[in-house]
């Protein structure tokens, strides 16, 4: 198959005014959507953004270039990404797209894309869309060109559905829970849902002003979060990213838990309740610690390939429906069609709820390996894992570990970074390795 030339693993992203994050490139970009989409149906595409100054600008271009093709949109604002999966099947829309770079800051932002059963579009229907881009653009008679509308109430339609996946017979009136929505998309939401279900909430995250969109706070920055937790003395705490498909959580304590945890307590408790489906699916990032905890259960493990769209195909090939990244991406098939934070996160708190335990005592079943993860920027063109360099860095890392670790490293499919992982069970010598092997990749690039 054919390399995709501007899709990565979750939709187009880059910085905004550069290529591909351009007026005229996101013009032609839904022009070539709608060119592809109507060779199978002309039903309207369902249009959300997150919170960031750019998303205005992207949009009114998708638009313009979604008319252009002759397919009509609707517009719901400020949402979260999980939010339009939901939507597209609701409103039965040929497609749903999403304008956000997720946990990136504002200057940076993206084109997510949902099929008509709210699931990532597939590895063909991206490459048609690539193929339509380098075609000459063209307009549809003014006669049959699109029109846009927006959606009054979806923001209320998106938090009844998040409520029924919340257990019928549970109230959160027992829970004092500090929120943080990291001035993204979950803003106006997230907190509603939590009080609807009888919570005590205090929100903090919640005063978007398009540039602050993850800036120290949310889920890639916990240290708010954590401090509130404390200050408040509240049970949990939730901080979702960017666009609400990522969770992190905070117990009690103020301690991290991550994605990897968060994938054991609900794996466990379906296991109690004999209602687990086959084999759980993380990735190659997962923790050493998860497949140890799980396996103890008698829990099968599987591990995908970075990212939530492989972990989606993975458990659909196989009939399967839990899976997560350690970054917080959980997916819950049974629940919905995508990775969505707010869910997540309330299954989290009705395990805390049904067994009249703490975040903190739920997560003393799963002990994490020691890992360092460090980010070294790179061109989004040049790749320096394949110097031979690098290789033998790796080499050398790994047989220090003496089989008690791994070495993971990879390019981002997000962003222009390596991203490297060393994980074993001293931590000194993990943070080591880690440093030593982002400072031989920084000489190289």
């Amino acid at each position: 198959m054919r390399i995709r030339k501007y899709f990565g693993t979750d939709g187009i992203r880059g910085r905004v005014g550069q290529l591909p994050i351009t007026p005229d490139f996101i013009l032609k970009l839904g022009w070539s959507l709608g060119k592809v989409l109507l060779r199978y149906d002309s039903r309207e595409i369902i249009i959300g953004k997150d919170t960031r100054i750019s998303g205005y600008m992207l949009e009114s271009s998708l638009g313009a270039g979604l008319s252009a093709a002759g397919l009509s949109t609707a517009l719901t604002g400020p949402i979260p990404t999980p939010a339009i999966a939901y939507l597209t099947r609701a409103f039965r829309a040929s497609a749903g797209i999403v304008i956000s770079a997720s946990h990136n800051l504002f200057d940076d932002n993206g084109i997510k894309f949902f099929s008509n059963e709210g699931r990532k579009l597939s590895d063909e229907v991206e490459l048609a869309i690539e193929n339509e881009i380098e075609q000459s653009f063209t307009c549809v008679d003014s006669s049959i060109l699109g029109q846009t509308t927006c959606i009054s109430d979806a923001t209320r339609r998106y938090i009844e559905f998040c409520k029924g996946t919340f257990p019928s017979y549970l109230t959160l009136n027992p829970l004092k829970i500090v929120v943080d929505c990291a001035n993204g998309a979950t803003y106006h939401i997230a907190p509603n849902v939590l009080r609807d279900l009888g919570a005590k909430v205090i929100a903090i995250g919640v005063q978007p002003n398009g540039i602050n969109i993850n800036k120290n706070c949310g889920s890639t920055d916990l240290r708010l979060l954590q401090s509130r937790v404390i200050e408040e003395k509240a049970d949990v705490g939730l901080a979702y990213d960017g666009d609400g498909d990522r969770i992190i959580m905070v117990d009690h304590l103020g301690h991290k838990v991550d994605g990897d945890q968060i994938l054991y307590l609900i794996a466990r408790e379906e296991l109690y309740r004999k209602e687990l489906k086959g084999c759980v699916v993380g990735t190659i990032m997962s923790n050493m610690g998860l497949e140890i905890a799980l396996r103890e259960l008698g829990i099968p493990f599987a591990r995908s390939s970075v990212g939530d769209r492989y972990i989606l195909e993975m458990l659909r090939e196989k009939g399967w429906r839990l899976g997560a990244e350690n970054s917080g991406h959980v997916i819950l098939l049974d629940k919905t069609t995508t990775g969505d934070g707010i869910i997540a996160g309330l299954q989290v708190l009705a395990v805390m709820l049904n067994n009249n335990t703490s975040l903190y005592d739920l997560c003393s079943g799963i002990k994490l390996f020691p890992q360092r993860v460090i980010n070294v920027s790179c061109s989004r063109n040049g790749n320096p894992l394949e110097s031979i360099q690098v290789q033998e860095i790796q080499s050398k890392a790994e047989l220090e570990l003496k089989g008690c670790g791994r070495v993971l490293l990879r390019k981002s499919g997000t962003e222009p970074l390596i991203r490297i992982m060393v994980e074993g069970d001293n931590i000194k010598q993990v943070t080591f390795l880690a440093q030593h092997i982002a400072h031989v990749i920084k000489t190289i690039v």
